[in-house]
């Protein structure tokens, strides 16, 4: 008789478990986009069963991060310049409505209550970039993010806009684009005050430069 798996009785543990374990490893670039994913590998690796391998895959892939193709298995996902438009235009509907209910709700300016954990976001972010690592970088960057369409207090924009947030870090994992030291932070700096007197013009403008730096470290990196 064959010995047991450790998930011999599995439950939404020991899946969650080894999706977390595979999305830290896929934002940190290893494996790269477009790797194969295989059940009978990863269970052997984890000691889990192929259905408990399984259903993590399928948690990675509804992220995005993982596209699962049936009969063909599953690979790290690799976002082209088709898909990054398209997640950009998502992040700047979600993006832009959050900040038409902030100005709605205070016509006269951001209090401190709202700029505070913004600017608190902010500066996390200058920590990061100061810290030199781009995988923190790249989450703080995040963080910003988050924390302009939280304040807007809508909980609906903010889950819609949480389940971007893999896909996100797995771009810039997957392309670093060209910032000078502190750039990044200062670029948010910026934009937040924009975003009090331009509004949603100033979401469209912020991810069409992103979306224009990205493309263009892309290219750079396959020349």
């Amino acid at each position: 008789m064959s010995p047991r798996r450790r998930d011999s009785t599995p439950g939404p543990t020991a899946a969650a478990a080894l999706a977390e374990s595979l999305r830290e490893r896929i934002l940190e670039g290893d494996p790269a986009p477009g790797t194969a994913l295989r059940e009978e590998e990863l269970a052997q690796a984890h000691d889990l069963s192929r259905h408990t391998v399984r259903a993590a895959l399928a948690m990675l892939g509804a992220e995005r991060l993982v596209e699962v193709v049936p009969y063909r298995g599953a690979r790290v996902a690799t976002l082209d310049d088709a898909a990054l438009i398209a997640l950009q235009q998502l992040r700047a509907a979600l993006e832009t409505e959050a900040v038409r209910l902030l100005g709605d709700t205070h016509p006269s300016g951001w209090p401190i209550e709202v700029r505070a954990p913004i600017d608190a976001a902010i500066d996390a972010l200058a920590a990061a970039e100061g810290s030199a690592d781009w995988s923190a970088t790249t989450r703080a960057h995040a963080g910003v993010h988050r924390a302009i369409v939280a304040a807007a207090d809508s909980p609906r924009i903010a889950e819609a806009h949480a389940h971007l947030e893999a896909e996100i870090l797995l771009l810039l994992a997957q392309v670093r684009p060209d910032y000078p030291p502190g750039g990044l932070t200062a670029e948010h700096r910026s934009y937040v005050d924009a975003l009090g007197r331009e509004g949603g013009a100033a979401v469209r403008e912020h991810l069409a430069h992103s979306t224009a730096l990205i493309r263009a470290a892309r290219a750079k990196n396959t020349n």
